[in-house]
């Protein structure tokens, strides 16, 4: 990569910073030092344990961060809602912790406020459907608190909705899984499409009022894996409005890194961890499996080559970034964490594109997809009322 083009993307990422859909800080606080800021302060240099820290969000030229406040999804009902209570609280004291740096950000209008004053937007978006346990009050209480999507599922189905990884039941959204859709539209609530079965985002897309999102998902048509977008749901984003972001977990964008990662994950198990955990412990068996088996490496241009479909599919007002940091394993080898930005917005532009629509890519679309959110839910809270629906009635 060119240092032209690397100060060129460096130039673009000070007026336009990157939104990112997706980065799971807050797990791996939760896992490594129980959610501790002063056993790992992130005002310091963490490359060692994280992907994230406060110095590396600045050099990658990060504007605004959806924090996932992800539990997993073998915690379930009450369970699973206590942990998701646990990781916006992290989310609000990292945000009290830093405030010259970070910003909590609740709406558009809180990021483009951040991005004027110098620091980065801090939203939170909850991973997994699992942590409302199917209650449309405890929605509503997550987006009192502050989360601004909702996955609707994560790598396991729910009674009311199917993912992309687990066997199909429901056959896209049950009767509650639209009500739940219809009440984030009504709450401002972006509807999250990652992880979730290409029938669940149909269902989705065809019931929802308000733009939708990927927060982290590449191309189908690119690299075969289900948690991937199909070509048929791209084409739906300009008629919705929506916005897919680009992830860099090599499993869902290098063809050839799907068969290594089942093995790496079956290693895992194997040694009593879980396939997703990213503890010191974890990653040396992660790198002794890797040693012994080379993994195949992507890049930037890996991702670039996504987006470029993504593009030509959905249109450029339609794309955006979820790098999925600190919750992988393994990264492309030049997005190695979040300083690593610049050299994506380098690849692009080495491939004609223009400034104007990288801005697009990396500020734009996100702040609008949240905007417009907004005011479907402004003109929906004139008409309805907050819905007290449950499973049970809809569902049997």
């Amino acid at each position: 990569m060119s240092s032209e083009l690397i100060d060129r993307a460096r130039a673009i990422l000070r007026d336009t910073p990157v939104v990112d859909g997706h980065n799971d800080l807050p797990w791996a606080m939760r896992a490594q030092v129980g959610y501790d800021l002063d056993a790992l302060d992130l005002a310091a240099d963490q490359s060692a344990r994280l992907h994230t820290d406060l110095a590396r969000l600045r050099t990658g030229g990060v504007g605004a961060q959806f924090w996932s406040v992800y539990v997993r999804s073998d915690l379930a009902g009450d369970r699973a809602v206590s942990a998701t209570l646990e990781q916006i609280d992290f989310v609000r004291a990292l945000t009290d912790r830093y405030p010259d740096q970070l910003r909590l950000a609740l709406g558009a209008d809180d990021m483009e406020a951040a991005r004027t004053e110098g620091r980065i937007a801090s939203l939170m978006g909850a991973e997994g459907g699992h942590s409302i346990d199917c209650s449309l009050a405890t929605l509503r209480a997550l987006h009192q608190l502050g989360v601004r999507y909702l996955t609707l599922t994560h790598n396991d189905n729910l009674p009311w909705a199917d993912s992309a990884t687990d066997k199909p039941v429901a056959g896209g959204l049950t009767r509650f899984g639209e009500e739940v859709v219809r009440e984030m539209n009504r709450l401002g609530m972006l509807v999250d499409l990652s992880h979730v079965s290409a029938d669940t985002m149909r269902d989705a897309l065809r019931v929802t009022e308000a733009p939708v999102i990927f927060s982290h998902s590449s191309a189908r048509a690119v690299c075969d894996h289900p948690r991937n977008i199909p070509d048929d749901v791209l084409a739906q984003l300009p008629a919705n409005g929506g916005v897919a972001m680009a992830t860099f977990v090599p499993k869902f964008i290098l063809p050839a890194a799907i068969e290594w990662t089942l093995a790496a994950d079956e290693n895992m198990r194997a040694h009593g961890f879980h396939h997703l955990e990213t503890t010191p412990e974890a990653m040396d068996r992660q790198r002794a499996f890797e040693a012994a088996h080379p993994r195949p490496a992507a890049t930037a241009a890996t991702v670039a080559d996504h987006l470029d479909h993504m593009r030509e599919v959905a249109g450029i007002d339609h794309i955006g970034i979820g790098g999925d940091f600190d919750g992988t394993a393994f990264v492309p080898s030049d997005l190695a964490d979040v300083s690593g930005y610049p050299n994506l917005i380098a690849e692009l532009l080495g491939r004609g594109w223009s400034e104007a629509d990288l801005g697009k890519l990396t500020w734009h679309n996100a702040v609008r997809v949240l905007r417009d959110a907004e005011g479907v839910a402004r003109e929906l809270q004139r008409t309805r009322k907050p819905s007290i629906a449950t499973i049970a009635q809809l569902d049997g």
